[in-house]
């Protein structure tokens, strides 16, 4: 359920910032500052709901704590990690308007990687994996699935597309040197 209210107060966040910024790339508004005092106790709180679900899970196993917490850590290496970077990377750059720096580079790089191959890359993905659990090339997948479901795709890409052009923009305007722009 927290995590359900976290995900539409976020959704709703980012809807009212990109409404009401004329340019969704260089405009500010203030709830952009001011979600972040939602989302430190948020991730906080999703980390320790996690490995609190992990111990429960375990409990019977008669396992110290310790090796417990280190369990969890290893089975949910990538979770932890991504609360981590929002935690301790992402949120002191959006706070200290750090953009200019190379850690603010490079976490844009991983960003726009991650999120192609994540949002992106998924949908071909999962195509290519039902053609090869079918016996069917790429191609014939979608003719072979139903027409809904194509429909569902197509809705679910078509805002990472528009958002991974964002970040595309984003991308060029951060790596754009103030030479390259005299001469343009």
């Amino acid at each position: 359920m927290v995590s359900s209210v976290h995900a539409v107060l976020a959704t709703g966040s980012g809807i009212v910032i990109i409404r009401s910024c004329d340019d969704v790339i260089t405009g500010r508004h203030w709830l952009a500052r001011e979600y972040v005092w939602f989302l430190i106790p948020y991730m906080i709180y999703d980390s320790y709901a996690m490995y609190l679900c992990d111990w429960c899970r375990t409990r019977d196993q008669n396992r110290g704590p310790s090796l417990t917490l280190r369990n969890f850590l290893s089975r949910n290496r990538l979770m932890i990690t991504h609360h981590a970077v929002i935690l301790f990377v992402l949120v002191p750059v959006a706070q200290l308007k750090q953009q200019h720096t190379l850690l603010y580079k490079v976490n844009g790089i991983l960003t726009l990687a991650t999120f192609f191959c994540c949002r992106i890359l998924l949908f071909p993905f999962m195509y290519w994996s039902y053609g090869r659990q079918q016996g069917l090339s790429l191609l014939q997948v979608p003719f072979s699935i139903p027409f809904y479901c194509n429909i569902a795709n197509a809705f679910l890409v078509a805002p990472q597309l528009y958002w991974f052009c964002l970040l595309c923009r984003k991308a060029v305007r951060l790596f754009d040197t103030p030479q390259a722009k005299k001469d343009g």
